[in-house]
């Protein structure tokens, strides 16, 4: 042996070799990271213990669609590395003013607490809808959220106001996405510049959109925020920014792919250098015609600009003109350059002959929603099944439809559905109360029994207009994609329940209101509830003992009955029945107004 081999250390024993667990553990979190539907993910988490750790282990995007139904600290043991986390509160019917004030006060306490904590530290990403949210939630998570944090986003939600806003511009240094989308803002005696409040270096911002914020924001403030934001790419201002504040707003991002316009409309008194042209130049420079894919706001519109858009329009994808009357003229201007669009919103004022010229250029339309711009029953008709029945021909790649109207015929529904076989969302809302078919006085069923035997695909259906036992016959034979059914002022009997809760195995979501549905229509389900989200009946003929007996039967079902008009007290008639799964049990912050089985 050689002195340099003496000098040599002596080889390593090879290392034991991983415990098998722990190397299938490694080969599951790998394979699982190629899994991105949560569907997919919740099914492979209940196939045995070690798949079930690996996907608690590997899953980023969480979502919790009832606040009510588990815990932060649950969601937080169960999915320790959630990097996105999308909660939602109230039930739809909410937005129709059914729910007493107060009843889910303060249901995103506990959630803010826990993320404080440190419950998700890994936390990037928040997404709120329909939950009311205070200032002192913002402002205890924006002194608290992980350095990562990047994206927060509040639709439809309620009670926080500008301290709240400026709490998170100030403390969340890395902030990428502030959205505040339809939220119904706390009135305040004192109104805080929150844009001012963001720190004064270049910031993240992708995203800022505060469309729906009433009060108005200082310009300068707002100019100087976007100016040293050079990634923004959506940008929604609200109706106190003019055409001419919008116009400088532009020039300061380039990028833009989103827009909200906010009013669309020169200031009082007029703005200088804000002619057609230079509007037309605005929307055309910085290669605009070809970034920009979503228009939206416009709300309070000058008529005579809005011509300036079709410039832009070849390239849309999505155009929201929700918040302004536009005629089946000025829809004329311009719809013909939108040949790439795939999403529109309108109010009803563009009239049958609007939605005629929208089927003959918008040949990639997908998803439509005609609004009303009156929502009385009483008033005036201007989109009829006429409109209903040229989108058919002539859009046959629509996805989903939300149509609001004053009268509707079997025919037109009918032909929806042989056209646009591919829907998956049929929302149709005939104003009128038990409206028949206009022109034969006929029920609606057959209409709506051919959407559902038609369209294999639909997961979402709203129905509307005089519909018998019958309607419900077909979707209970047809409807075995149905996961989210809506139904108001309808059916003769329990057997129309029935015949929803025996069909349709795939439901998740029921919301009733105004039906001659009691107790034995409920009963029914008892066999289908565990595997639902979510119950709602309001305005039926449900008692209290009938929904006992769902309560002893169904102890894992949380049972809410609540009193929609507090000051009226209810012994046995069952105003609002709200029943849903909860992993965690009944809730804890009950309202006096609110009964829990």
């Amino acid at each position: 042996m050689s002195e340099e081999d003496e000098e040599q250390p002596p080889p390593k024993r090879p290392s034991a070799s991983p415990p098998a667990d722990q190397v299938l553990d490694n080969v599951l979190e790998t394979v699982l990271q190629f899994l991105d539907a949560p569907r997919d993910r919740s099914a492979a988490s209940l196939v045995c213990r070690s798949w079930h750790r690996a996907e608690s282990a590997t899953r980023e995007a969480v979502a919790v669609r009832n606040l009510l139904a588990a815990s932060a600290a649950r969601a937080a043991r169960r999915f320790p590395n959630a990097r996105t986390l999308l909660l939602k509160g109230r039930p739809r019917f909410a937005d129709f003013n059914l729910l007493p004030q107060g009843w889910d006060a303060s249901a995103f306490r506990p959630w803010a607490a826990a993320i404080a904590a440190g419950a998700f530290p890994a936390l990037t990403s928040l997404y709120l809808k329909r939950i009311p949210v205070t200032d002192a939630d913002l402002d205890l998570l924006s002194r608290s959220l992980p350095a990562s944090f990047r994206d927060l986003s509040l639709h439809l939600c309620d009670g926080f106001s500008s301290r709240g806003l400026a709490s998170i511009a100030s403390h969340c240094r890395g902030l990428r996405v502030l959205d505040v989308v339809e939220c119904d803002m706390a009135e305040e005696q004192e109104v805080v510049d929150w844009v001012a409040a963001f720190p004064p270096e270049p910031t993240n911002l992708e995203s800022l959109s505060f469309e729906c914020y009433e009060p108005p924001v200082a310009f300068a403030a707002l100019e100087a925020l976007v100016a040293r934001s050079p990634r923004l790419n959506r940008l929604g201002v609200n109706q106190h920014i003019s055409l001419g504040q919008l116009r400088r707003l532009m020039a300061h991002a380039p990028r833009l792919s989103h827009l909200g316009t906010g009013s669309f409309r020169p200031a009082d008194g007029g703005e200088e250098g804000l002619g057609f042209g230079e509007v037309v130049t605005a929307f055309a420079s910085a290669g605009r015609a070809r970034t920009l894919v979503s228009l939206s706001g416009f709300r309070d519109l000058a008529q005579e600009y809005l011509p300036t858009i079709a410039v832009v329009c070849s390239n849309l994808k999505t155009l929201d003109l929700s918040y302004t009357p536009v005629t089946p003229n000025q829809v004329f201007m311009f719809i013909g350059q939108c040949y790439n669009l795939e999403t529109l919103w309108v109010l009803d004022s563009v009239r049958d002959e609007g939605l005629q010229n929208v089927a003959v250029c918008c040949k990639k339309l997908q998803c439509l929603r005609v609004l009303p711009l009156d929502a009385h029953e009483d008033a005036d008709e201007l989109v009829s099944e006429v409109g209903l029945t040229a989108i058919s021909r002539g859009c046959p790649k629509l996805r989903s439809i939300l149509y609001f109207c004053q009268r509707m015929t079997n025919t037109a529904v009918i032909a929806m559905s042989q056209n646009c076989p591919e829907l998956k969302v049929f929302r149709l809302c005939i104003m009128g109360r038990h409206q028949p078919d206009h022109a034969t006085g006929e029920p609606m069923d057959e209409g709506f029994g051919a959407i559902v035997q038609n369209c294999s695909k639909l997961t979402r259906l709203s129905t509307s207009g005089h519909l018998t036992d019958r309607a419900f016959e077909y979707i209970g034979r047809y409807g075995k994609s149905l996961r989210t059914l809506s139904v108001a002022f309808a059916g003769n009997s329990d057997m129309a329940l029935q015949y929803i809760l025996r069909g349709c195995s795939k439901l998740e979501k029921l919301e009733i209101r105004d039906c001659p549905f009691g107790d034995a229509g409920l009963l029914s389900g008892m066999h289908h509830f565990y595997n639902m989200r979510f119950v709602w009946m309001s305005g039926c003929n449900l008692t209290l003992q009938g929904c006992k007996e769902v309560a002893r039967g169904l102890p894992r079902m949380v049972v809410e009955l609540i009193n929609g008009q507090p000051e009226n007290e209810r012994a046995e008639a069952v105003d609002i029945l709200y029943m849903y799964r909860s992993l965690d049990g009944p809730r804890e912050d009950v309202p006096p107004f609110v009964k829990i089985l």
